[in-house]
């Protein structure tokens, strides 16, 4: 009998079941090394996970690990995880997560000034300045020829202009 290999260990869940997960069958084992950061979660059953190197806070914390339903572990990049499926009744389904690090923006990129947001208040308040001018314009037009109607014109008194035209003053 030869051994099973990886597809038969680790088969996609039908839609069905548990969209996003992996199976893996009752009694049945797969060592996964990730080459990025991730989170393993248990979707259903339950698994047993063994993880190589360090396991925890101080040398006796365990590498092993019972996982349930809706459990999940941190596992880093290159740190070798063996899962069992645990499970009495049947396969467990599981999902891995991978957590990709954050991109650094370039500080040219970063204090890049953009104008964008500005262009358009500043044209409506060009605007709004230049309509106000007008307004400004017509209103003086209007209380100039308000002034005019309401302030009435002296004339000189007619007998004054006649004595000086007597002198010759005028002409």
């Amino acid at each position: 009998m030869s051994a099973p290999s990886i597809a038969q260990l680790l088969q996609a869940s039908p839609a069905t079941a548990l969209p996003g997960t992996w199976k893996l069958a009752r009694g049945r084992a797969i060592t996964l090394r990730p080459a990025t950061n991730g989170v393993l979660r248990i979707g259903h059953g339950r698994v047993w996970a063994t993880l190589d190197g360090p396991h925890g806070v101080s040398p006796t914390d365990s590498g092993d690990h019972i996982l349930e339903v809706g459990r999940s572990m941190w596992v880093q990049a290159g740190q070798r995880v063996v899962i069992e499926s645990w499970n009495k009744t049947g396969a467990a389904y599981f999902s891995w997560d991978p957590v990709l690090a954050p991109v650094a923006v370039p500080a040219a990129a970063a204090r890049r000034i953009r104008f964008a947001g500005v262009r358009q208040p500043l044209a409506d308040l060009r605007m709004a300045v230049a309509l106000g001018l007008r307004a400004l314009g017509r209103l003086a037009v209007g209380v100039g020829h308000l002034v005019v109607d309401l302030v009435p014109v002296r004339s000189a008194p007619r007998g004054r202009m006649a004595s000086c035209g007597a002198h010759g003053a005028m002409g």
